[in-house]
């Protein structure tokens, strides 16, 4: 299991979540709308949940149907790059 990134995210961005992430599984450019959560790196710590200003990461099976698309978001941002 990983953490996903989801929609309120988008146009926030903010960085809390990385900051707290222990093994920099959480990525973005500058131009990316979001960040990502790397599924490869992710230990499932759990750290970047709570600082999350805007509710936006869920252990991915936890993710709220409406969103669920964004696991396949994540993992895709990763293996196109």
């Amino acid at each position: 299991m990983t953490y996903v990134i989801t929609e309120p995210c988008i146009g926030v961005k903010d960085a809390s979540c990385v900051d707290v992430c222990p093994v920099d599984c959480i990525h973005a450019t500058d131009s990316d709308p979001q960040f990502y959560i790397d599924p490869d790196e992710c230990i499932d710590c759990g750290a970047c949940e709570p600082e999350c200003p805007v509710t936006a990461i869920f252990a991915e099976d936890a993710v709220p149907d409406q969103w669920a698309s964004y696991i396949q978001i994540n993992a895709d941002y990763f293996a196109n790059k």
